[in-house]
């Protein structure tokens, strides 16, 4: 076959060639799935459309729904009424864990906008990654040689930057916080009628979920109309069909059957998924900083001063043919054994053996008093020898060693007169063997007070060689004791715990007041995000004080005193008398200088 000049056949070649490849590739990757049934991808897409209607089985112990009876009676209940009371306590999360995650995201853009122009120039280039880093280190050297004014826009672009974030984030949270305050209002409304029948009761309040969904597209519409230009987050997003309508009851029907109750529970679930994903998606795009990119830098450092320590300690191991980690180790070893020995076992041992042998001791004291009192004994007797040879006349049997040694001592200077003379013939070696057994006496002595002294300090001294292990032990148990209470959150044990846990009251007043400010200025949007924002201050404290509360046996009053303060129907007054009686009167909530 010859090739055309226009090299249409060589063309038809490659494209046979394609088709042929193409086509086996495909029937062997078939074959690897024969053994599957035909509809397999069927089941699987079933199974994932299942999964994205996650219904809460249990609720999280956070706030409870403003219902008039705290604890439902299950045994008695409806299957559909269990799941109204499911999917209403999952909606109820669901919001709580959105703020949670959004005041979190806020609270960090805050703080960095509240800091000097520097703190966001490096925010800038040092905390937001490698790629980061180099970009702004570029612009920063270019605007410099160009403009001179470098560091002015860098932080021109760094609020910008920051207030974007702080501005998509705020408007989510107060988007939240009213769909959460007009929830937690409807169902305190309708509370008794809702324990009383669930089912005939859940009509209405599908039309308030119709309403307080299509409010909060409204808003989240609008939100993603102004920050993105009317495109979806990442082109994978469409806006129009954010939340799927619940069905409304016809007039001429008083309640809805079971069937029409378990659809329009799906769909509320439905929508729950979309606003999850939606906002997943959303945070992520305007999140803070992770912790390894904010400290990147310090990772980074990290990681190759491992490596080199890593390079370091395999040039001294067995791979290649070194034993000097062998002898590092050992030698450690033998530290440690002798620092054991030493500051530990050696001191507890001579503790346990003056607690323990105190009575050997004392019969060994009592031994070398006689010792001392013979010696004692023996030097009187020859003193008294010595006098009356000397003065001619009896001595009395009491008579003072110090007025004999006397005679003894001017005796001794006489003979001293003539020293080898009476050193043969006179009393001079007598004198001397008596002023020899006086000095054995006072030495004696001496080393029987010295052996005293040492024997009443023997646990001083065990205690002080066993200081340095005793400091570094409680080293170790304050550090384990602060990383188990983990102290820094509010549900901890510690000071800094207890210092958070004020600080929710505080926040809680702070709302509280805000949203009566609100309320007295017309506000109505405004009250109505501050009062969501007060559930979900409310919500953090009913979860921060409630296990502490229950080892102090004040969980039921402080419990009911948190409950109050969510009421929409209590007076700010009384809500605020609230807040300064948990304040005062709680033991999980005192300071802690007045803990007694």
């Amino acid at each position: 076959m010859e090739a055309t000049p226009d090299g249409n056949e060589s063309s038809g070649n490659a494209e046979t060639l394609n088709s042929f490849y193409s086509k086996y590739l495909s029937n062997r990757f078939s074959s690897l799935f024969y053994s599957f049934p035909s509809n397999f991808l069927e089941k699987i897409s079933n199974l994932s459309r299942q999964t994205l209607l996650p219904i809460s089985t249990k609720r999280r112990a956070g706030l409870p729904l403003p219902l008039p009876s705290n604890s439902v009676d299950s045994a008695r209940m409806t299957p559909e009424a269990s799941r109204i009371y499911e999917v209403l306590n999952d909606i109820m999360d669901r919001f709580i864990l959105n703020l949670l995650k959004i005041q979190e995201n806020l609270q960090f853009w805050l703080s960095i906008a509240e800091g000097s122009n520097a703190r966001k120039v490096y925010f800038m280039i040092f905390e937001r990654g490698p790629q980061a880093f180099v970009s702004g280190s570029v612009q920063l050297m270019r605007e410099a040689v160009t403009d001179g004014s470098a560091m002015q826009n860098l932080s021109h672009s760094a609020s910008a930057y920051i207030s974007t974030r702080i501005a998509v984030l705020s408007s989510l949270r107060c988007s939240l916080a009213a769909f959460l305050a007009q929830f937690y209002v409807d169902i305190d409304k309708c509370g008794e009628e809702l324990v009383k029948d669930p089912e005939k009761s859940f009509s209405s309040i599908a039309c308030t979920l119709n309403s307080l969904f299509s409010k909060l597209e409204a808003s989240i519409g609008h939100l993603h109309m102004l920050h993105e230009g009317g495109s979806s987050v990442d082109g994978t997003y469409s806006f129009a069909l954010l939340f799927e309508r619940l069905p409304e009851l016809n007039q001429e029907e008083s309640q809805w059957t079971d069937s029409e109750i378990n659809d329009a529970l799906n769909l509320v679930c439905q929508n729950l998924q979309e606003l999850d994903s939606y906002l997943a998606l959303m945070v992520a795009k305007h999140q803070k900083p992770s912790k390894v990119t904010q400290y990147w830098i310090r990772y980074t450092c990290g990681a190759v001063g491992l490596s080199i320590c890593s390079f370091w300690l395999l040039r001294h191991s067995r791979l290649m043919g070194s034993s000097d980690i062998d002898n590092w180790i050992c030698e450690a070893k033998e530290s440690t054994v002798s620092f054991f020995n030493d500051h530990v076992e050696q001191p507890l041992l001579a503790i346990r053996d003056e607690l323990l042998d105190t009575f050997k001791k004392r019969q060994k004291g009592v031994m070398e008093m006689e010792e001392v009192q013979l010696t004692s004994n023996s030097l009187h007797r020859m003193l008294l020898a010595f006098s009356e040879q000397t003065k001619g006349k009896k001595f009395p049997e009491n008579a003072s060693d110090q007025e004999m040694l006397e005679i003894v001592m001017l005796r001794y200077e006489k003979e001293l007169t003539h020293p080898i003379q009476n050193l043969l013939q006179g009393e001079l070696a007598r004198a001397l063997l008596i002023q020899v057994q006086k000095l054995k006496l006072d030495i004696e002595m001496a080393m029987l007070e010295l052996d005293q002294i040492l024997r009443a300090n023997e646990i001083n001294f065990a205690i002080l060689a066993a200081l340095p292990a005793f400091f570094l032990s409680f080293g170790l148990i304050m550090a384990v004791r602060a990383w188990f209470r983990q102290d820094t959150k509010a549900e901890g044990r510690g000071r800094i715990a207890r210092i958070q846990r004020r600080l929710l009251i505080v926040e809680v007043e702070k709302t509280i007041l805000q949203y009566q400010t609100y309320v007295d200025q017309g506000q109505e949007n405004d009250a109505q995000c501050m009062f969501g924002l007060l559930i979900y201050c409310l919500d953090r404290l009913y979860n921060s004080v409630r296990r502490h509360a229950k080892a102090t046996g004040e969980w039921q009053c402080l419990k009911q005193d948190i409950i109050d303060l969510g009421k929409p129907g209590l007076q700010t007054s009384h809500k605020l008398i609230v807040t300064a009686r948990m304040e005062r009167l709680y033991d999980c909530l005192l300071p802690s200088v007045k803990r007694q």
